[in-house]
């Protein structure tokens, strides 16, 4: 088993978390395709080096990137990039098949050609603050399933908060905001890591995931797991301990054909 990395996610106060200097210099040439570092337990690196594989009028394709492209509800990073002689303003990021586009604002000045060295720098408290969102959409599903056999069947996230959608069951809110915070206070490690499919497929209980919908050539599975409480696959960032969460609270409900819909909030 594949030992685990234990991270802390910069809180807004803290500067950057910053890739060592040759942690990259070790990785295999993997020519069109973009390094996915962030991955599996790497998610609390902010800054970080690389080198430009491809540049067209609106983005830029890198050898690796910590920037997510976005997924599983969750948007995509933005930031900047920086290099000798210039800098561009990354307004969205996208995979492409096997590359991830880092999509530029409008620059005077050209981009960076191939094979030159850039830093990109994530918006840390933007990061940070969809990082606790997603982590509590984990604790929030995993509860309404245990308690309520609520399936998760749909979830998103925004800067202003979070959504799922449970197919199943009429859920007590104000109970599952108890006993969602009633884990979170508990402050369990959250573990990222790649698991075998087979071994995915048996520890995650039905109505958790949709794990039908991934493509079968996807083996191993990026999992996050809480401690004995929860494992999902899911390529999000995630905080290391649930502490980090801060308190969960549900700000709207509806119902409509049968699936009940609840919107949250961390602070």
């Amino acid at each position: 088993m594949k030992p685990l990395i234990r991270r802390h996610v910069p809180s807004r106060s803290e500067p950057p978390k910053v890739a060592p200097d040759g942690f990259y210099s070790s990785v295999a040439d993997r020519s069109g395709v973009t390094d996915l570092r962030y991955l599996p337990d790497a998610d609390d690196v902010t800054e970080f080096d690389a080198t430009v594989t491809e540049t067209a009028d609106d983005y830029v394709i890198l050898d690796g990137t910590h920037f997510y492209p976005g997924g599983g509800g969750q948007p995509a990073d933005r930031g900047t990039l920086v290099w000798d002689g210039g800098e561009a303003t990354i307004v969205d990021v996208r995979k492409n098949h096997g590359d991830v586009r880092h999509y530029v604002a409008a620059v005077e000045d050209p981009l960076p050609d191939p094979g030159t060295t850039v830093t990109g720098r994530i918006d840390a408290e933007r990061r940070g603050r969809l990082t606790r969102l997603h982590t509590a959409q984990h604790v929030l599903s995993r509860v309404a399933l245990d308690e309520f056999e609520a399936a998760t069947v749909g979830n998103g996230l925004t800067l202003d908060g979070g959504w799922i959608e449970f197919d199943g069951a009429t859920i007590d809110v104000s109970t599952l905001e108890r006993l969602t915070n009633a884990v979170i206070e508990r402050d369990p490690e959250v573990h990222k890591a790649e698991r075998p499919r087979s071994a995915v497929e048996a520890a995650v209980p039905d109505g958790r995931a949709q794990i039908d919908a991934i493509p079968a050539h996807v083996d191993p599975m990026r999992v996050v797991e809480i401690d004995d409480f929860d494992v999902c696959p899911c390529g999000g960032t995630h905080v290391d301990r649930l502490g980090e969460v801060g308190t969960v609270r549900i700000t709207d409900r509806s119902r409509a054909d049968g699936v009940e819909r609840i919107e949250f909030d961390v602070a």
